[in-house]
C-alpha cells in the first residue's frame, strides 16, 4: 500500500487527479477462505484488517450484499465517545477511542477525528446530581469527565438557550470526545485490509449458512457457495435474520433510528451537546452542516428512511436549545437500523454453531466502537477464545443474568 503525502498529492493533482490507484480490490470470491466476515462495514472491515494485520491471516473474504460502508456505517452521526457507565463498557470503549486517536496514522488515512468535546446536558437538581455519580463513576474507571456548571455551559456553547422550557442546570463533558468522518473510517479500512490481501466482495448476498455436525462450514450466497473455515457476522440490524439463518436465536430488536442534516452555516458549535429530557444531539460537520437527531422510532422496522413526526420532534427540540438555528433549511434526513439487546450493550463472541462468531446488538454505539470491536473479534476469532475486554459481552449474559445494563449511556432514550 502506497502512503498518501502531500507530495503524491502536489503529483497528482499536477497530473489531472488521473493517476491514482485503485483504493482497493474488487476480485471474484473463492471457492475457500480461511475466514469469510460477512457486512463491509466498519466492523467488519475493521475485523479483516486486524485479522490479517495482527494474527497474520492470508486467505480472508468480507462479503457485503451491497455496497461497502452503505449500512449503519454510512449513516450514523460521527460520535465517538468513551463516556460509559459500567467497567466493562468503560474499558471496551476507551480503548476504542485510544484506537481512533491514533486511527489516521495507522491507516495513512485521515478519518478526521475531532475531539472537540462531547457534552451532556442536566435540566433539573436531580438529574445533576445523577450525571456527578455518572462523571465519578467514568473518572474511577480512569476516564476523564468534568462536571459543568450553567455559566460555563453557556461560556463553552454560546448560541445555547439555558432558560429553555426545561433550564439548563449544568452537565458534565468528556473532553476526548468528539466526531470523526464515517466515511473516511470506512474506506481507510478497506483500503488497508485490501493492502494485506483481503477479498472485499460487493453485491453478495448471504442467503444461509452450510452447517455439518453443529459446525459452519461455508455460507451459501447470490455469486455462489463459499466455503470458509470460520465466519464472522457483522451486520448490525439484520444480526437476528442471519442469526436465524443459522439456526439459533438472539435477543435483539431492530429499528429504525433517524438524523437529519441543515444546510451549512460557518462554524458556530464547537462541541457536540447532547439533552435526554429535550431529546436531542447535535454537533456541526466539517462541511458547516448541523447534524442532529434523538431517539429510535418506537417500532420495529428495516425501514432507512425518515418519518415527518420524529422530524418534527426532534426539530424541535433543536430550536428549544438553539433559537437561532431556527432560520436554517434542513436539507436531508435519513433512517439507519440499530439492532437494540435488552441491557442496550453488544453482543460478542462466540455462537452457539462452532467457528461462526458474532458482533451486533450495537444499537446506537457501534460506530464508535469499529476500532476496539475489529480489534477484539479478530483475536475471538483467530483464538476461538473471546478476547479479555469482551468476554461478558458473550450471549451467555442473558441465560445467567448477568447483564450490562447502559440504556442511559446513549445519552438519548431509546
Amino acid at each position: 500500500m502506497k502512503g498518501y503525502s502531500f507530495l503524491s498529492l502536489a503529483r497528482h493533482a499536477l497530473g489531472g487527479h488521473k493517476g491514482w490507484p485503485v483504493v482497493w480490490r474488487s476480485p471474484e470470491p473463492k471457492k475457500n477462505y480461511d475466514v469469510v466476515i460477512i457486512g463491509a462495514g466498519g466492523h467488519g472491515l475493521a475485523t479483516a484488517y486486524y485479522l490479517a494485520k495482527n494474527h497474520r491471516m492470508k486467505n480472508i473474504a468480507v462479503l457485503e450484499k451491497g455496497w461497502l460502508g452503505g449500512g449503519n456505517t454510512g449513516r450514523n452521526t460521527q460520535i465517538t465517545r468513551s463516556n460509559y457507565y459500567w467497567p466493562q463498557s468503560a474499558a471496551f470503549f476507551d480503548h476504542s477511542l485510544k484506537l481512533y486517536e491514533g486511527l489516521s496514522r495507522e491507516l495513512n488515512f485521515n478519518v478526521m477525528l475531532s475531539q472537540r468535546g462531547l457534552l451532556n446536558l442536566a435540566h433539573s437538581h436531580h438529574e445533576l446530581e445523577v450525571m456527578r455519580r455518572w462523571a465519578n463513576a467514568i473518572q474511577i474507571n480512569k476516564i476523564d469527565a468534568e462536571v459543568l456548571t450553567p455559566i460555563e455551559v453557556k461560556k463553552l456553547v454560546p448560541l445555547i438557550n439555558l432558560d429553555c422550557r426545561f433550564p439548563v442546570h449544568g452537565g458534565f463533558i468528556q473532553h476526548r470526545g468528539g466526531i470523526s468522518r464515517h466515511d473516511a473510517v470506512v474506506w481507510g479500512y478497506a483500503r488497508a485490509a485490501s493492502a494485506y490481501g483481503v477479498d472485499i466482495i460487493q453485491q453478495c448476498e448471504v442467503s444461509g449458512f452450510n452447517i455439518r455436525s453443529g459446525r459452519v462450514t461455508g455460507v451459501n450466497t447470490t455469486r455462489g457457495t463459499i466455503g470458509a473455515d470460520k465466519i464472522g457476522i457483522a451486520v448490525a440490524g439484520h444480526t437476528s435474520e442471519l442469526a436465524r439463518m443459522a439456526g439459533f436465536r438472539v435477543p435483539v430488536t431492530s429499528m429504525p433510528l433517524q438524523a437529519m442534516v441543515s444546510e451549512p452555516i460557518k462554524p458556530c458549535l464547537n462541541t457536540v451537546v447532547m439533552s435526554p429530557v429535550i431529546h436531542m444531539y447535535v454537533s456541526q460537520s466539517d462541511r458547516g452542516e448541523l447534524v442532529f437527531g434523538g431517539g429510535a422510532d418506537v417500532y420495529n422496522s428495516y425501514a432507512q428512511r425518515g418519518g415527518i413526526p420524529l422530524l418534527q420532534e426532534i426539530t424541535a427540540s433543536l430550536v428549544e436549545l438553539f433559537p437561532a438555528f431556527s432560520r436554517l433549511r434542513l436539507m436531508r434526513q435519513w433512517a439507519g437500523i440499530v439492532d437494540i439487546t435488552p441491557d442496550t450493550s453488544p453482543l460478542m463472541g462466540r455462537t452457539p454453531v462452532q467457528n461462526l462468531y458474532i458482533s451486533g446488538g450495537w444499537g446506537t454505539g457501534g460506530y464508535k466502537a469499529i476500532p476496539a470491536g475489529g480489534d477484539t473479534m479478530a483475536y475471538t476469532i483467530a483464538n476461538d477464545r473471546p478476547h479479555p475486554l469482551i468476554e461478558d459481552f458473550s450471549l451467555e449474559r442473558f441465560e445467567s443474568g448477568a447483564l450490562i445494563d447502559e440504556g442511559a449511556a446513549s445519552g438519548v432514550s431509546h
